[in-house]
């Protein structure tokens, strides 16, 4: 019989709609009785580290997490599911991506609908996380997460919808696999792998959004902030209005690196464009270009990285990989 260990973390899915419309939690999180919920013979153990909206979300719960994690597979746990919010569980999964090691299948979940909704969406999520923890094949693909049928990577899922039950998808490339009546099915693999060993998660990376006519007085009023690095979503390739390069370059020789992605939904940030404030002057700056990360990912990414190391050029390789 095998052993699943499910945490669950809070968000939709552990809330309920009152009589007046508010989703909140209650006292009793809707999935700790999974009784009638799977027709096969599985060991399911269940523990709840915190139930937090996952706006709540810090990178301290996320690190608390993957403990727990971590000890749920030393107690002989040969797959693990965790349900969480959406609204950041893309960044919770890409953080356990980045700092576990681990060939036991790991698996992210959640909801669109509370489970008294209509057409509550959790409890089918679950069971198709709970299948794919399952598969063997799933144990040396990286932290996943499963939502309507589909399976994809951290790095790559992205929600993108506020409330369709269809909202994570991971553009341009897919989701890696499917789950069926008849089992689960993987159609494609990542190719590699970053791994962090952290100890503690300290450090600060503020994330900001380019626009048109955006000019140094967001840089100067951070300049008050301790910060240990910046990420950017650039305007298209990886380009910024004029009046913000000398503040970008005042952060550059302070030490402070600066991670540039696109602001764009497909497509990676490059160094194409020769004019003030074009990529190619960015890059010869010594910003960072990331490659194909979203915002709040190169954010993850690189909070992790300043915990291991400083050096200019071995950051530079952990985003262009």
């Amino acid at each position: 019989m095998r052993k699943i260990h499910i945490i669950h973390t809070g968000g939709t899915i552990s809330m309920e709609e009152d009589q007046r419309g508010a989703v909140k939690p209650g006292d009793k999180h809707p999935l700790s009785d999974l009784s009638g919920l799977f027709d096969i013979e599985i060991d399911v153990q269940i523990s709840e580290i915190f139930r937090l909206p996952s706006p709540h979300v810090t990178l301290a719960h996320m690190r608390q997490l993957a403990q727990g994690i971590e000890e749920a597979i030393q107690n002989g746990a040969e797959g693990v599911v965790v349900t969480h919010g959406t609204d950041t569980l893309e960044e919770t999964a890409y953080f356990l991506d980045l700092v576990l090691q681990q060939n036991v299948p790991i698996v992210l979940t959640g909801a669109m609908r509370s489970n008294n909704e209509l057409g509550a969406d959790g409890p089918h999520n679950l069971f198709s996380a709970v299948e794919v923890a399952l598969c063997k094949e799933a144990g040396d693909k990286g932290v996943l997460v499963v939502m309507n049928d589909e399976i994809h990577t951290a790095a790559n899922v992205t929600k993108t919808h506020t409330s369709n039950v269809a909202t994570f998808q991971s553009p341009q490339y897919g989701p890696i696999g499917i789950v069926t009546k008849r089992g689960v099915n993987f159609h494609h693999a990542p190719t590699s792998h970053d791994h962090f060993p952290i100890t503690e998660t300290k450090k600060n990376v503020i994330l900001l959004k380019a626009y048109a006519g955006m000019d140094e007085q967001i840089f100067q009023a951070l300049s008050s902030l301790k910060i240990d690095g910046l990420v950017i979503e650039a305007l298209g390739q990886g380009n910024m209005p004029p009046q913000t390069v000398p503040q970008l370059q005042k952060y550059i020789e302070k030490g402070i690196p600066i991670v540039l992605v696109s602001r764009c939904f497909n497509g990676i940030a490059q160094d194409v464009y020769g004019y003030e404030g074009g990529g190619r002057m960015l890059k010869e700056l010594g910003i960072i270009f990331s490659n194909g990360l979203n915002g709040q990912k190169a954010r993850i990414k690189l909070a992790l990285a300043l915990e291991t190391t400083s050096n200019h050029e071995v950051l530079s390789q952990y985003f262009t990989q």
